[in-house]
């Protein structure tokens, strides 16, 4: 089975919850902050960008986020004041195509420095996703929009992608504050390290399991799944709060009796109402896959890597993994 079968189409890019507050003292959510310090002002759009931000920036970054705890970032409203943070701020990191808001924001910003995550490496399209949205007429719809509406924006759950994202953010937090330099250079290389001890682990943790398929809310993990041989099969595709077709819950129960699915996953910021039915349906046991769009209390770990560690134990469990 293809792990990259399913597209992904940008038009419908709710594929986030929420963002937690920051590690750093110097951390907060409302971009009120940016340009009223005497560090490097950053605004992260949401939680991913702010914990490069902070890893990469140590004690010289002053970050600011755009997204609160709880709050979908795709309907992410700015304030005014968040709109005027931005333009003060040294500089704005974010990943276009998956807030709109922030993208138009970002485009009519005085900001000194303007990094788009989504650049710093390859975005890919992950397959065909007409299940996900309501049939033939919206799989037209997406079909119809070429570019970057036919792309994944969740590179952030691939180490690999997602260190390569780092290092172009070290380049310009380097360009951009060059006495400091040395440190952000320092800094991602460990950050750098992290990545790859974390990509390693779930490379020999996935290596050898009972199955390859898992079943998700929705379709956040389309590549992690390709970076280690697995396949995601979304029930919502890229909107958690959908509801699917019957007629993709009986495809689905079918796949889990075909491929030995033993579990399907949920997230702990949307609802898994729909989740639990269809596990309780088809007599599987459920478990929570961690998008990572936030932090907030109900995280199974407080960073990044925490969390990833914590989605690497649950996938192991779930795919039978020696």
């Amino acid at each position: 089975m293809n792990a990259r079968r399913r597209r992904i189409s940008g038009i419908a890019v709710t594929a986030a919850t929420a963002l937690g507050l920051g590690t750093l003292s110097a951390c907060s959510t409302d971009g009120a902050g940016a340009g009223n310090t005497d560090k490097f002002d950053v605004v992260a759009s949401f939680y991913p960008m702010q914990y490069l931000a902070e890893q990469i920036g140590g004690d010289h970054v002053n970050v600011t986020t755009l997204t609160e705890p709880g709050q979908e970032p795709h309907d992410l409203e700015l304030s005014a004041r968040q709109t005027a943070g931005m333009g003060e701020a040294d500089a704005v990191l974010y990943l276009k195509s998956l807030q709109p808001a922030v993208d138009e924001a970002v485009a009519q910003s005085d900001a000194k420095t303007k990094i788009d995550a989504a650049s710093l490496t390859t975005l890919e399209d992950h397959g065909d996703v007409e299940h996900d949205h309501g049939g033939e007429e919206h799989a037209e719809e997406e079909h119809s929009e070429e570019g970057e509406h036919g792309l994944d924006p969740h590179v952030w759950l691939d180490p690999v992608k997602y260190a390569e994202i780092a290092e172009g953010v070290a380049g310009a937090f380097e360009k951009a504050d060059p006495d400091h330099a040395d440190d952000y250079r320092k800094n991602a290389e460990a950050l750098a390290k992290k990545l790859s001890d974390l990509n390693t682990a779930y490379k020999d943790g996935l290596a050898k399991t009972g199955t390859k398929v898992f079943f998700t809310n929705h379709a956040a993990f389309g590549y992690l799944a390709e970076r280690y041989g697995l396949t995601q099969e979304a029930i919502n595709g890229l909107d958690p709060e959908s509801e699917p077709s019957p007629a993709r819950i009986k495809e689905l129960q079918a796949e889990a009796e075909t491929d030995g699915v033993t579990t399907v996953f949920y997230e702990t910021l949307v609802s898994g109402k729909t989740a639990k039915t269809l596990a309780k349906d088809a007599g599987l046991k459920t478990d929570v896959l961690d998008p990572l769009e936030g932090i907030t209390d109900q995280s199974r770990g407080d960073d990044y890597v925490a969390v990833m560690e914590a989605n690497l134990k649950a996938l192991r469990a779930a795919l039978g993994a020696e």
